[in-house]
């Protein structure tokens, strides 16, 4: 069961990376579309595009907060063996269900591993 804990923090830093990775891109990318677009508007028409600058400038921040880095958490807490990361990772795993595809294995692959580890535990007394 330890190498599925080790498999499943790798996992879970890999995802996590990936997704810090995926969104920085996403926010360079949108951020350069939205200066093109700035320069070809109305000036009556620029504070709408603000508006959507400012959100699109502060979406990728709440992304990588509350998604990303719990799951580099976990994945490391995972390595190191430490009692709350397969709690921790349980609670990710249950909201990566609703990324398909990759997530969603993720999910279900977390999801065995807590319900193995719970058996063995209870095996053990």
């Amino acid at each position: 069961m330890e190498s599925h804990k080790r498999i499943l923090g790798i996992l879970y830093v890999v995802s996590g990376t990936l997704q810090v990775v995926f969104i920085f891109g996403l926010s360079i990318f949108l951020s350069t579309i939205l200066s093109i677009v700035a320069h070809e508007i109305d000036p009556h028409e620029a504070a709408i595009l603000q508006l959507i600058t400012s959100i699109f400038q502060f979406l990728p921040a709440i992304v990588i907060i509350f998604f990303s880095l719990p799951s580099i958490i976990a994945g490391i807490g995972l390595l190191y063996k430490q009692s709350w990361a397969l709690v921790m990772a349980l609670i990710l795993g249950c909201f990566k269900l609703f990324s398909s595809p990759i997530g969603t294995a993720l999910g279900i692959y977390t999801i065995w591993v807590y319900v193995e580890q719970n058996k063995q535990s209870k095996e053990a007394i």
